[in-house]
């Protein structure tokens, strides 16, 4: 059996998407998924990156095809009234569910993307998330240094490993990024040929041409 890691960040609605379609795309193969709350701020910080939603073009793009992937999916998806919005204490409360040194359960990573990705309310609402901290009643204090330092480290170490961006899989030293790789995780899982042969590590091995200076 093999163990996959779901690197994702409430934040992203590409996350949201592949959360979705994740027990579609591995239907039929032996493996267990854990699920790894991070801040995907913090990536673009270790990578010196801008997200999606800060590139007006972008941004506008993003949430174009989001919609018509979900649609495409038959996923429900209502975008916040605002985005981006700080995703801090609903990734800490996710975290806090976990067991100290573990990773939530799927149960509570949907509670989680349900309340920011269904309704088109804002996420951060007090009194939803309050009713929201209720509901999942984490096993640790979501504000205590303990969950703040596991959730930091997560990304640390995720951004150390070549993460750069969410959804990212991770399984067997190899790294899925992104909604539209899920088919190309499955195979590898189901064993195809192309990722035994040298295609994998010669793609990743590409020297620049030009390079743009600061």
């Amino acid at each position: 059996m093999k163990h996959l890691r779901f690197h994702f960040d409430l934040i992203s609605p590409y996350a949201y998407l592949a959360f979705e379609r994740l027990p579609q795309a591995l239907e039929g193969l032996s493996v267990e998924v854990s699920y790894q709350p991070l801040l995907f701020a913090g990536l673009l910080q270790a990578w010196d990156n801008k997200g999606p939603a800060e590139i007006e073009p972008k941004r506008a793009w993003t949430f174009r095809q989001v919609q018509w992937l979900a649609d495409r999916h038959g996923i429900r998806f209502d975008i916040p009234p605002q985005h981006p919005f700080n995703p801090l204490a609903l990734l800490r409360l996710c975290e806090a569910c976990a067991p100290a040194g573990g990773t939530p359960s799927r149960r509570t990573c949907e509670r989680l993307f349900h309340h920011v990705w269904q309704g088109g309310a804002d996420p951060n609402e007090p009194t939803r998330l309050a009713a929201l901290r209720a509901a999942l009643n984490p096993q640790r204090d979501p504000d205590s240094d303990e969950v703040k330092l596991a959730l930091r480290t997560a990304t640390t170490q995720a951004a150390a490993h070549g993460l750069f961006g969410v959804p990212t899989i991770a399984v067997d030293g190899r790294q899925f990024w992104g909604l539209d790789s899920l088919d190309m995780l499955a195979a590898f899982l189901r064993g195809e040929a192309w990722f035994d042969g040298p295609q994998w590590d010669a793609a990743g091995h590409m020297p620049p041409g030009l390079q743009r200076r600061g």
